[in-house]
């Protein structure tokens, strides 16, 4: 489910807390990065868990229609294409959802969580997506497919609601959501009306990110004394602490990948490190970051501390 950017970021948040606080020791450093990876999913099986609620929602509109004192025809006699949604059924009978949310205590219980569905429902009933699909008189899985996920784009993905609710449990989650999001989407996508239907795991099978970061986590922090005097060196004409600290924490990991990891390939680790530079420093980081490590990167290949295997050799 994750992909090595992500992670990176996550490892980055990491050390910038293991930075400010004197007291936190590489075992408590360890414990909140993967505290951080688990909520990312916590937060991708919550977006799962909303088309539930949506339809119960839904459910409940209906029942207290057919309760008027003086009911219409559409009232007893609803449009229940939406209820009905092959794919929203499909998420409330898949097992390792149901299992991996109970275990993990993820759900939307509460009284301030019903209250931001029932608004997000009425919101979504005055939608122009929400009209069509219940008008338009195409039926099958395919058209139940198609809807919900334009649903969760336009409609749940960006309610600002469910905005303000993430931002105040984690301050990460506003970090994690276009990736949360984006899985959400390729997880209903994958959906068969014929099939064994997946929701995605934590890591990948027989993959080593969780290895990746660990190890990225622990040598950028034990080759720290080593790694601030290269960036130093390389930043003559700068004072390391006038150098945004997020800057020297991403070059600090970026020495490090490149000489402790040799199947990721030079040219790989110098533009993760760009990119993600883009977004968590400040305006004109990526170019000087690039400027560095560029620096860095033919320092160290002619002192041997570079060494790459397999495709890693390629640049």
């Amino acid at each position: 489910m994750l992909n090595r950017r992500h992670l990176r970021i996550k490892v980055l948040q990491t050390l910038y807390s293991f930075s400010q606080n004197e007291d936190m020791d590489f075992v408590q450093a360890k414990k909140e990065l993967f505290k951080a990876v688990d909520q990312m999913y916590d937060l991708y099986l919550s977006l799962l868990l909303t088309f539930s609620e949506l339809k119960a929602k839904g459910e409940h509109r209906i029942e207290e229609n057919k309760k008027k004192l003086l009911p219409k025809d559409e009232d007893l006699n609803p449009n229940r294409k939406f209820v009905d949604n092959a794919i929203i059924s499909l998420l409330e009978e898949q097992p390792e959802l149901r299992h991996q949310a109970e275990q993990r205590k993820v759900n939307w219980l509460g009284a301030e969580e019903q209250e931001m569905f029932r608004k997000m429902y009425n919101s979504i009933r005055k939608s122009e997506t929400y009209f069509e699909f219940m008008e338009n008189g195409e039926q099958g899985f395919e058209e139940d497919k198609t809807f919900i996920v334009q649903l969760f784009k336009n409609d749940i993905a960006n309610f600002p609601l469910l905005y303000d609710y993430y931002e105040e449990k984690s301050i990460y989650w506003m970090d994690d959501i276009d990736l949360a999001c984006s899985m959400v989407i390729k997880t209903i996508k994958s959906f068969k009306e014929d099939g064994e239907n997946q929701i995605l795991p934590l890591y990948k099978p027989n993959d080593d990110e969780k290895e990746f970061i660990e190890n990225l986590l622990k040598e950028t922090i034990k080759k720290e004394k080593e790694n601030l005097p290269i960036i130093d060196k390389l930043t003559k004409n700068w004072e390391l602490d006038r150098i945004a600290k997020m800057d020297v924490l991403l070059m600090e990991m970026a020495i490090t990948e490149l000489q402790v990891f040799p199947s990721i390939p030079t040219k790989v680790t110098l533009n993760e490190y760009i990119e993600i530079s883009k977004f968590y420093s400040t305006p004109k980081s990526n170019v000087f970051i690039n400027g560095v490590l560029d620096k860095a990167i033919s320092k160290l290949e002619k002192e041997g501390k570079i060494k790459k295997i397999g495709r890693g050799l390629m640049k």
